[in-house]
């Protein structure tokens, strides 16, 4: 009876206990995936396979190729024709016919400078000039009075006299070619009060506004030629050696999504110690669009390279971690592979370089995928289609 109570004690106790302590592990067991079908050895990087393969999807044979690679370099749209317009005399600003932006034509009037103080320089210099005329008609008068006096009436005039005469004639003549040289420097003056453009293009900074002082050499306006852009970029030396001037290479513009065509206008033919790179510049062709400053990207050939090809289309990214969805070639059913990615190819064509096998075929999301928004899409019969 003792041992049957006991049984029974026990049983009360420790059985729901013991039926709790399996529960718990079986609910671990469940979320750890126990219970789930498991992916089989050998399919490396593989996930769970999100469904099927649709008609409308289009996908890609990733294949062994040689392509031409390209390398890019950066840098910075510059105009080769470029000044700053500043004054050449003190004065205050009485207009300025431009603003930034503004495109202007060569000799087409910018700045107007306070011309009262210069205009009563020059009728100064004028009056100088007048009363310098004169003194040289009175000296040479004297002269010429001194001279027939002494061919007439021989030992009239002393010698020393005549010499004296003769010296204030000279002298007035000095005083009249400064003064004349004092009225041409007054015209000269007077007309910088009127700031014509150097040069034809467009009006990209203004460091002035009317009623300032404007200071000789100080700074004013700035002009480019805008038909003069070149992208400046230091290119690395490896690189830089196989390029030269006159060679034909695209330049990409970011902010605008196009590619243009530059022709290389100047290589400098030194490295920069501390980059080990030269700097390059490409002319580029007259564009509204393009504007100084404008970040830009350079394309160099660098070669070509033997590589599984993927189109950039199939490639998802998620965070810092790139995949594709793989077709199974049997069942049609999808599954997530990461990869690693390489160089990219002209075109919407990229090197993979890990995660995916020569033949394996991919699920292209964006036929149409590339770098430049304005690219065109993918022929059909470059994407090969396997659809049931």
């Amino acid at each position: 009876m003792k041992t049957k109570a006991l049984l029974r004690v026990v049983l009360r106790n420790v059985l729901p206990a013991v039926v709790g302590l399996a529960a718990l592990i079986l609910v671990i067991a469940y979320l750890a995936g126990v219970f789930s079908e498991k992916i089989p050895a050998g399919q490396r990087e593989a996930a769970r396979a999100m469904r099927t393969l649709s008609p409308g999807d289009h996908t890609y044979v990733v294949e062994v190729k040689e392509k031409p690679y390209i390398e890019e370099a950066i840098g910075t749209l510059k105009a080769a024709s470029r000044t700053e317009v500043s004054s050449q005399v003190l004065g205050r600003i009485d207009r300025i016919a431009v603003r930034a932006g503004d495109a202007v034509e060569r000799g087409q009037v910018l700045v107007e400078i306070d011309r009262q103080a210069l205009e009563a320089q020059l009728s100064q210099a004028e009056s100088s000039l007048a009363a310098a005329e004169a003194a040289v008609e009175r000296a040479k008068d004297a002269l010429d009075r001194a001279v027939r006096l002494r061919d007439t009436t021989p030992g009239a005039i002393a010698e020393q006299d005549y010499r004296r005469l003769n010296s204030d004639y000279q002298a007035a003549l000095a005083d009249q070619r400064r003064a004349e040289q004092a009225v041409a420097e007054a015209r000269v003056r007077l007309s910088y009060a009127t700031i014509p453009a150097p040069m034809s293009g467009t009006i990209v900074d203004r460091w002035a506004e009317e009623g300032d002082m404007a200071q000789p050499g100080a700074r004013l306006l700035s002009i480019y030629d805008q038909k003069s852009l070149r992208l400046e970029v230091p290119v690395m030396e490896n690189l830089a050696v196989n390029v030269h001037k006159g060679d034909e290479l695209t330049v990409v513009i970011d902010a605008l999504g196009r590619e243009f065509p530059g022709i290389v206008d100047e290589k400098v033919p030194q490295a920069e110690a501390a980059s080990r790179s030269f700097l390059i510049k490409v002319k580029l062709p007259p564009d509204h669009e393009l504007y100084e400053g404008m970040f830009g990207r350079l394309e160099i050939p660098a070669g070509v390279r033997r590589h599984l090809c993927l189109h950039r289309g199939a490639v998802q990214r998620i965070g810092q971690l790139e995949f594709v969805q793989v077709v199974d070639p049997q069942t049609k059913r999808l599954e997530r592979r990461f990869v690693k990615t390489g160089q990219r190819g002209y075109g919407p064509f990229m090197e993979v370089l890990s995660g995916l096998e020569a033949g394996e075929t991919v699920v292209v999301r964006n036929p149409g995928a590339d770098r430049q928004p304005d690219a065109a899409t993918l022929p059909d019969a470059e994407i090969p289609a396997h659809h049931e």
